[in-house]
């Protein structure tokens, strides 16, 4: 998908473009069946203006990585709390565009409806690609939570202090190990995006998704500073 060709450029642009964008998640189940679910991350280097994209593409039934694709390109947008999105989309969308298929569920490292103006990666990559997209975060980010119970499978809910709003959820992957933070991107219910995140990480904390991606564009990132591969 090419990038907008009005992508926000200012803090106040990009927060205009959260609100207009934020009406459109569906935050609900659709009867898509699930097939091929592809992890997306981006590892970064600001003293060389760089940013690189991953998107693995696993088989939901073994896990095994189907297909994998990288983009290199210029940071898009200034780091601003809450705006991360727009340093990290265009690069994204360029590395997914270079898979042969199209998976059936993205998964993101990072947050859909627990953002602050509910409009997080995976909430505003799901709405600008027309993907099934969650979010499973490593952190909680400004939102309250209890530590669940020990057991994997255990959780609780994620709200914001604000308003008491239930925006996802601390999920329990290992047991006695410390929770992800799981919230609804796109075209997905809060439930099923639990469960997702559940079946992806059968071994580890994180999903196998982000595992695989976090490795390959931390190495695509080394390739590149070593290699003088240029950006777009």
């Amino acid at each position: 998908m090419p990038i907008p060709a009005d992508w926000p450029t200012t803090e106040a642009q990009a927060l205009a473009e959260q609100e207009r964008l934020r009406p459109l998640v569906r935050a609900h189940d659709d009867d898509t069946p699930y097939r091929l679910i592809a992890g997306v991350d981006v590892a970064y280097d600001d003293d060389h203006d760089l940013v690189v994209a991953a998107a693995v593409l696993l088989d939901r039934d073994t896990l095994d990585v189907a297909e994998e694709a990288t983009a290199v390109g210029r940071i898009a947008f200034p780091y601003v709390p809450g705006l991360l999105a727009f340093r990290e989309l265009p690069a994204v969308l360029d590395a997914l565009a270079a898979l042969t298929r199209t998976p059936d569920t993205v998964v993101c490292d990072g947050y859909g409806l627990a953002h602050p103006r509910r409009l997080g990666l995976a909430s505003h990559l799901g709405v600008l690609t027309g993907l099934r997209t969650l979010g499973v975060a490593k952190t909680p980010f400004t939102f309250d939570h209890h530590d669940p119970a020990p057991e994997r499978g255990s959780w609780t809910p994620l709200t914001d202090p604000a308003t008491g709003e239930e925006v996802g959820r601390a999920v329990r992957t290992r047991p006695g190990v410390k929770p992800v933070y799981v919230s609804v991107g796109h075209r997905i219910g809060l439930d099923t995006a639990v469960r997702t995140t559940l079946d992806l990480a059968q071994r580890y904390r994180l999903p196998e998704t982000t595992r695989h991606a976090d490795s390959l564009c931390r190495r695509a990132l080394a390739t590149a500073l070593n290699t003088g591969t240029p950006a777009n």
